[in-house]
């Protein structure tokens, strides 16, 4: 007979063994489910993406594969109708069984080797045990009559709401390495303290602290949190809903996230391309000073390595092309010429406002907006602003422009090109399409740009109004 201490080393051995193997597996049994294949997604970013595919043997499914999946919420899909109920992949559980069935899933959950798990599937199952009473208490708060009878269900919600929070909390502080407890903690709702002062004082602390605050219970140097299916939408939430929509505050915002990332190479990776990508698409008026900001900040510093040569200095390039063309940056000045062949620059034409439009006779979109112009011109022409319309065209080409000119009867904008493109404006102006419009003051300061046609009175008027408030109140 063997002795227990040789049986226990023998059981230790074998635990090592399996803990040693490298990759994952992960085998599934699911109870109603008849089709032949079984899909493995996970969460990336806004998007989810499948990583692995399970063929049915003797009514069971097997993910595995020879490298460990990186951890994260992951995705087990039903076919035919993409149905799917959630699984946790950490560092530690890469290798392990679950049984439940099609028609409920996440309720009839079990596992085997899965401790997070269990822990993330007991908080559910507590979760789905409160539902009935918080419904239960919304449907009666909807039929109530009385303030006393709204006090009474108030109050069973609040001691309900403090039953659940006192078991998140727990959870938490039981097992707070765990994915479980990441994941309800970076879910807990931001605990406002009390402001006081005017009604509009108070929305502007709660404001202000909340922006302070907003990622205090999540912790973005975790990798993990990438592949959630909530990182996204609260980043998103925080650049573009939480701050003002300014190009400059929107920036700074997007450092603050990247930099509370830097930790997690992968997450610093996705959300530095997100937002390039962001920033560059948008259709903001004057974002591309956030694009420009970024690449100077990390793509011109050598800090997005992954990015090949040839798309860096693409990158580099084109927010070096954009810089000089920023709002509150001075228009650069080129040289052109009238019908006549009189010389005009831009930089010497004297007018409260300048409307520098870049256009052409054969572009549909300019043909489109030659009505909103006109008239836009025709109300503005009194109000201190000129209309300054480059044909890009050239040499034996610009003929046209002086033909549809005349057609259109818009003879009394300032109209003139450059025949043989010395002023290489197309360039200086990174013109890649027209129609192109850029609003400037009386020192040639870009006031707004790449707008369109239809867009240009109600951005006048705002300027006029804005510029008229400045004038009068100097010192604000």
């Amino acid at each position: 007979m063997r002795s227990l201490l040789f049986v226990f080393l023998l059981v230790l051995g074998t635990a090592f063994t399996l803990n040693a193997q490298q990759g994952y597996a992960i085998k599934a049994e699911i109870e109603g489910y008849e089709e032949e294949e079984l899909y493995l997604g996970y969460y990336y970013g806004n998007k989810q993406y499948l990583v692995d595919t399970a063929q049915v043997k003797g009514g069971k499914f097997l993910f595995e594969g020879d490298e460990p999946l990186e951890p994260g919420v992951y995705l087990v899909v039903m076919a035919p109708d993409n149905n799917f109920f959630q699984i946790l992949i950490t560092e530690d559980e890469q290798r392990f069984a679950f049984q439940t069935t099609k028609e409920a899933p996440a309720e009839n959950m079990k596992l085997e080797l899965a401790p997070d798990n269990s822990l993330f599937y007991e908080y559910m199952h507590f979760l789905d045990k409160q539902k009935p009473e918080a419904e239960e208490i919304g449907k009666a708060m909807e039929a109530a009559t009385t303030e006393k009878e709204k006090e009474r269900l108030e109050s069973r919600r609040a001691k309900l709401d403090e039953k659940v929070r006192e078991y998140q909390e727990t959870l938490i502080a039981k097992h707070p390495k765990t994915l479980s407890a990441a994941i309800i903690k970076a879910n807990l709702p931001l605990d406002l303290p009390t402001f006081e002062g005017t009604e509009e004082e108070v929305q502007r602390k709660r404001w202000r602290y909340s922006q302070q605050h907003y990622f205090d219970n999540i912790d973005l140097t975790d990798p993990r949190m990438l592949r959630t299916p909530f990182l996204f939408q609260r980043v998103d939430h925080f650049v573009n809903k939480l701050q003002v929509q300014h190009p400059d505050t929107i920036a700074q915002a997007v450092e603050y996230v990247l930099e509370q990332m830097r930790p997690s190479e992968e997450s610093f990776k996705y959300y530095l391309i997100h937002f390039l990508n962001e920033t560059a698409k948008s259709k903001m008026v004057g974002m591309d000073a956030a694009y420009v900001y970024l690449v100077e900040k990390y793509y011109a510093t050598g800090q997005a390595p992954w990015t090949d040569e040839e798309q860096l200095e693409k990158i580099i390039d084109n927010a070096k092309a954009l810089k000089p063309l920023l709002i509150g940056k001075i228009a650069p000045d080129i040289q052109l010429e009238t019908k006549a062949g009189e010389p005009v620059s831009l930089h010497g034409i004297e007018s409260e406002y300048t409307i520098l439009y870049f256009w052409r006779y054969d572009c549909g979109h300019c043909k489109k907006s030659t009505p909103d112009m006109k008239a836009f011109y025709d109300k503005y022409k009194n109000k201190g602003v000129k209309l300054v319309a480059v044909c890009t065209k050239f040499t034996d080409e610009i003929e046209g422009c002086w033909d549809y000119i005349d057609e259109k009867e818009i003879g009394d904008w300032m109209h003139v090109v450059d025949p043989y493109h010395r002023s290489r404006y197309m360039k200086v102006y990174n013109i890649k399409s027209t129609p192109q419009l850029y609003v400037l003051d009386r020192n040639k300061e870009i006031l707004s740009k790449r707008i369109g046609a239809e867009q240009l009175e109600e951005v006048m008027d705002r300027i006029i109004e804005m510029r008229g408030q400045e004038e009068a109140n100097p010192e604000k």
